[in-house]
Order: C-alpha cells, then structure tokens, then sequence
C-alpha cells in the first residue's frame, strides 16, 4: 500500500491563462510556516481562524517586492480537500502574477505538485475512496449534465455505499464459516451452506444490476458513436446539419459528395452524441469514394447507435434492403427522411413489417420530426428512464473487470457448495470475491496503480 509523502507541494488549482482570480492550492504539514515566510498581514496566518479569508500581500522571499496583493485562507487538517493542512492563495489572475507567487511559494519551501497529487494525497489520507478519487476525473471531463451527474453521485459515495454493502454481506457470511471450522461439534454446516448461497444470490444480483448498467454508464461519459448511414442522395449529410443546427456537411444533389467520414457532437437529454456523417452506400468504380463507403459500413459495426436514412420520395433500392440487413442486429433507428415530398416507401408494406418504435419520420430540409428523432435517440440510448442524481451506474473500466473477476469467484463459491466440498473451500472463493470488491474502493492499491490512475489528472488537483 502506498503512504504518503510528508512534504509540502504546490500548484496553481484554475486554468491557465488571463483571468479575475486564480487560485494556489499549498497542502501538507508545515505548508502554514511555508506560506508564512512570504504572506504579509496584518494578521498571522497561524493565527488566524481555519477557513476565514486573510486579506494581505505575498513578497518576493529574497527582495521583500511585494508581488501581489491577495486574499489566503488555512484550512486545518483534517478539514481540507487532503485531509492535510492546507492553505490557498486567492491571487490576480494574470500570468505573470501568478508564475511569480507560485515561484515565490516553491523558493519558500514547497515543491510543485505532480498531476492528481492532492487527489492522491486526499486517497491515501482517508477522505476519498479511490472510486470516489476516480469520480474527480470524471466530473473534471464531464461534457454533459448526465455525465455531471452521475460523477457527482460517485464522489458523494454512490458506488462506495453499494460496494461496501456487498462486502458486509460477505464478511458475515465468512465469519460464520469461521464459526462452523473452529467449532465443527455445533454441526451447523448444513446452516452455513444455506447461508452461503443466500449470500451469493444477494451478492450476485447486485453485481450483475451494476455491470448492466455499465453500458449506459460508458456512453454517459464517453459519448454515444452515432452513424448517419445509407444510399448516396437520402439527406444524410442534410440530417446531420439538421441535428447540428448549423451548416457542418456540405450538401449538394451529387451522388458521392460525401467521401469521408464528417462528425458533430450534439447533446440530447444530457447525454452527448458524437454524430458521424458517413460516405453514401453503393458500388462504385471511384477508388476514393469505395474508401469512404469501406469506412461507412466499418462504422455500422463499431457505432452505439445507427440512424439508417431511407428516403421516403423514392422506392425501396437494392443498397436499402442489404443495409437493413446489416443492421438488425445492432441498436438502430430507421429514419425515413423527405416527408415533405410524396411518399413512395410504403406501397409494398416493408416498414409495416419493422418494429414501429425504430422509425421515425422526418424533413432534414424543413426540420420536421427532427426534435422527435433527437429524443429517440435519447431513449434507445437510456432506456427511457434518464440519469437522476441519485443514479448509481458504473462508468468506469476498471471497476467493470473488478466486478466481473467477483461475480466470477461468487459462481465459484457456489459450485464448491453445490458440488459437495466443505465449507473452507468456498471460503476461498468468498474472500477472493470480497477482495475484488475492496479493489474498486483501492483497499489493496498499490503505489504502480495509483499513478497509472493519478497522472490522467491536471496540475492543481
């Protein structure tokens, strides 16, 4: 288990560039004397009241050039972002300024703060769990209310609750298996085995709640691969703009204008759409634009969602029929476009034959049904139900493969108890499953791991 270091670090905590305010984070023992040698007052910094803003000047350590005036808060250990002491310097926020506070803090005693390290040190000194570390980063990145959300949820403890509740369930059940070894004249093995079945479908059904979240929880926070694909001339390109809002794709009556892949993010609901403009299906001589049709059919398998353009002004073609083929089994919506035009796409039934809530209508020219396409994406993606703030969803990969490698020692367990070995045989699956659980919160993190995770995070946090 990694441990933390003693010394003071330093960073700037807001962007860079011009700005009314920037703000220098100081955390660790001794960061109040550090800031002292430069910080003058009319009250002493160690005198002053934890978290009450101290108005004064920071000098130069060296020349006494005061170099800003500002306004310093202490906040006392373990009242702080780190659980250290910690002491913020609310400076101007030009950079100049605050390259030269921040050079005067490090001459004073402080080193510069590697990325994440307050994260870190905030982990290591028992305020965070490291999911709750990893929810940091997510909120940081978030695009999206939704993704917003949900990271805040993860901070305040969502995931951690959950967690810690599944590895109670354990434990006790562990303890009585502990009882039955270290007592086997009581003979309540037939007890136990009951009990550690329960425990495992307790467990277990709360696991796989989780991991069948994760799909929603990912496009949450990544963002949702959305492929406009079909025919050349249906209005792909048009649809895009339409979703847009704005002029993104050029659009002409040519067949093949599209030859690569154009992209625009949208939000819908909170959730972000990443909506990529592909290349117009059919056989062609043109090695360029086969490039582009190899890449649009590419993306109708590696997108999250399909919007497959027919054009309702126009009879069924061959490419109409093997793109539908394509994309049966994937998440798609059928988009009939040019409904502003008479209709030709029905006179033979097919799309009476598809499922009437995978299509929906719509005139990329004029906008109509455009709103109504956006909130069905929307609820292919969700499901229906949208993100709450109380929503608990795993977003992250490396809780994924945690929960997995449990539910995995669980199946285990249960065999062991099913097949007839003794209760200390499925104890082991039960500690391993127990084990990976307490890895999501960084119960066994190491100091390889904890980097890995920290250096995605900026200076200053």
């Amino acid at each position: 288990m990694a441990t933390v270091a003693e010394d003071v670090i330093a960073a700037v905590g807001t962007a860079p560039g011009e700005a009314g305010i920037a703000v220098i984070r100081v955390s660790g023992p001794g960061c109040v004397q550090v800031v002292e040698q430069i910080f003058r007052g009319r009250q002493s910094l160690k005198d002053a009241p934890s978290h009450r803003m101290v108005y004064g000047a920071v000098v130069d350590p060296d020349t006494a050039e005061v170099l800003d005036e500002v306004l310093v808060v202490r906040m006392q250990a373990p009242r702080s972002y780190t659980g250290e002491d910690v002491v913020e310097i609310h400076t101007h926020g030009g950079s100049a300024v605050v390259g030269r506070v921040l050079n005067a803090v490090v001459r004073a005693g402080a080193r510069p703060a590697e990325p994440g390290e307050f994260t870190k040190r905030a982990f290591l000194n028992g305020r965070l769990d490291l999911s709750q570390a990893e929810a940091v980063i997510d909120l940081i990145r978030s695009k999206t209310d939704a993704a917003r959300r949900l990271a805040l949820e993860q901070l305040k403890g969502g995931l951690s609750a959950r967690v810690k509740q599944m590895r109670e369930i354990l434990l006790d059940v562990m303890a009585q298996i502990e009882v039955t070894i270290d007592y086997p004249e009581h003979d309540v093995e037939d007890v136990t085995i009951e009990q550690i079945r329960e425990a495992v479908d307790q467990v277990r059904e709360q696991i796989d709640e989780l991991l069948a979240s994760s799909r929603v929880g990912r496009l949450v926070r990544e963002g949702v691969r959305t492929a406009i694909v079909g025919r050349p001339n249906v209005g792909k390109s048009s649809l895009l703009n339409a979703l847009a809002g704005r002029e993104r794709a050029i659009v002409t009556a040519i067949p093949g204008t599209t030859r690569d892949v154009v992209d625009e993010w949208i939000h819908v609901r909170g959730v972000a759409f990443q909506i990529l403009d592909t290349a117009g299906i059919r056989t062609t001589e043109d090695e360029v634009e086969r490039i582009g049709v190899e890449r649009s059919l590419k993306w109708v398998e590696e997108a999250d969602l399909v919007l497959c353009v027919l054009d309702g002004s126009s009879p069924w073609e061959k490419e109409d029929l093997e793109l539908l083929e394509r994309i049966k089994d994937r998440p798609f919506l059928l988009v009939v476009n040019k409904i502003d035009l008479p209709q030709r796409l029905t006179c033979d039934g097919r799309l009476e034959e598809l499922p009437q809530h995978r299509i929906v209508r719509v005139s990329a020219r004029t906008g109509d049904g455009v709103q109504e396409l956006a909130d069905r994406m929307a609820r292919v993606v969700l499901g229906g139900e949208g993100v709450s703030a109380s929503s608990c969803m795993v977003t992250n990969v490396r809780h994924m493969a945690l929960l997995k490698e449990a539910r995995e020692d669980l199946d285990a367990a249960e065999r062991a108890v099913s097949e007839g070995w003794t209760v200390d045989v499925a104890a082991v699956d039960l500690r391993a499953a127990w084990e990976h659980l307490g890895d999501i919160l960084g119960e066994r993190a190491g100091e390889e791991l904890l980097n890995r995770i920290f250096s995605q995070f900026c200076l200053g946090k």
